[in-house]
């Protein structure tokens, strides 16, 4: 019998720990099929941030790194900078990245670090116990904002893909979501564009995926997918903001 779906060699055979519904094994599969599809696997470095991630150094099967919160971009600039070589990728939630890490993935955007970010936005700390987080929707209730959020008191989401992509320097920037499978699809061909980017050697490359969150959400995990995709994706549209190509060709992006 032909087998036509199977595990992929960049994933371990490890038993995950994430919560029934959960987004985040979807996206991990998908950096593993891409590792696979573009023989990247032997010379891979991930680097695991602190969050609901902090343990997929377990379900890569590639040399994986340890980052202290919010610094995996200082730590992926390193390792890049040591051994250009080397196929360099960060997985970080947005408690991680758009907080506490803010100025780390900005200046390594701004500066052009070619290695490749993959950023899961479910709009609040998961591990800890679901607080807001920078990415928090207007009017989301979390364990630190009971009533919801409220924009006049603590502002709005912080949109990164929007910030990233409004830098000078030349990068690949796209949102997408692990919400329906024609959502999972967009985003498996664009975490693959953002290696093959890195492999050519071009632009630091951000994909940003749209998750669930089902335990901190307070709902079922079918009705996570549609919380999604009625409130998320009207706030953080999915699409692409920047290709080096914009850049080079004197595009949008280009003064």
């Amino acid at each position: 019998m032909k087998t036509i779906f199977k595990r992929p060699e960049s994933l371990t055979l490890t038993p995950m720990h994430y919560c029934p519904g959960c987004t985040h094994g979807i996206i991990h599969r998908l950096v593993a099929e891409v590792l696979d599809e573009l023989d990247l696997r032997e010379r891979t470095v991930g680097i695991a941030s602190v969050g609901c991630s902090v343990l997929s150094y377990n379900y890569f099967n590639c040399d994986m790194q340890e980052a202290s919160h919010g610094r995996a971009p200082a730590v992926a600039t390193g390792i890049k900078r040591a051994r250009p070589d080397l196929i360099v990728f960060t997985y970080q939630g947005d408690g991680d990245l758009a907080s506490i890490g803010m100025a780390e993935i900005v200046h390594a955007a701004n500066r052009g670090e070619k290695f490749t970010v993959v950023f899961v936005n479910n709009t609040v700390y998961g591990m800890t116990g679901g607080q807001m987080a920078p990415t928090t929707m207007p009017g989301q209730v979390t364990t630190t904002t009971p009533r919801g959020r409220d924009v006049d008191d603590i502002g709005y989401p912080v949109r990164m893909c929007e910030i990233l992509a409004s830098l000078r320097t030349p990068g690949f920037i796209e949102r997408v979501a692990a919400n329906t499978p024609q959502h999972i699809i967009r985003a498996k061909r664009a975490i693959k564009k953002a290696f093959q980017y890195q492999v050519e050697g071009r632009c630091f490359s951000f994909v940003e995926c749209l998750s669930t969150c089902p335990t901190n959400w307070g709902l079922s995990p079918y009705k996570a997918t549609q919380w999604l995709e009625e409130n998320m994706v009207p706030y953080y549209p999915l699409k692409n903001f920047k290709t080096p190509e914009e850049s080079e060709e004197g595009g949008k992006n280009a003064d």
